[in-house]
Parts: structure tokens; sequence; C-alpha cells
């Protein structure tokens, strides 16, 4: 998840890096921003895609741990 413009903005990349992202989905910050059960409906959303991803390529559906930041370098600086 990224901040880009107006919007908050979901990839799916490799760990620690954004080579070859594939653009999830986006939504205007100004529907999640002050609003912290759709911001997670949003991420839960987004993760559900990514699980369908993995699960349509390999057979298996990921499980998930805590929330990981991505790499200093790809943060755009907006929580």
């Amino acid at each position: 998840m990224r901040h880009e413009g107006d919007n908050w903005v979901a990839y799916y990349a490799l760990p620690d890096t954004m080579k070859d992202p594939i653009f999830l989905g986006s939504i205007r910050m100004g529907a999640v921003i002050a609003n912290p059960e759709r911001k997670q409906a949003f991420m839960t959303m987004m993760r559900d895609v990514v699980s369908d991803l993995i699960e349509e390529q390999t057979g298996i559906r990921p499980t998930w741990g805590g929330p990981e930041r991505a790499p200093e370098h790809e943060r755009s600086g907006a929580a």
C-alpha cells in the first residue's frame, strides 16, 4: 500500500522490492483517512485478492502474519 497523489494504492510485489509490481486497486485517501474501519476493509480486500492470485498459481492459500512495512526506499512518507 502506498500513498500516490489523492489515492491510497495497493500493489502486489515480491518482498523488499517494487520491481514489476501488480496493480491491485486504489481508493481515495479521503475515503479511508478518517475511517479506520473502511481502511481495514480495503486492506483486507486487497490481501484477499493477493491470496486469490497465489492460490490460483500454487494451489495453496497463504496465511498472513502481522502487517509488514515496505522497505524504507519504497515508502511515500504517508501512513
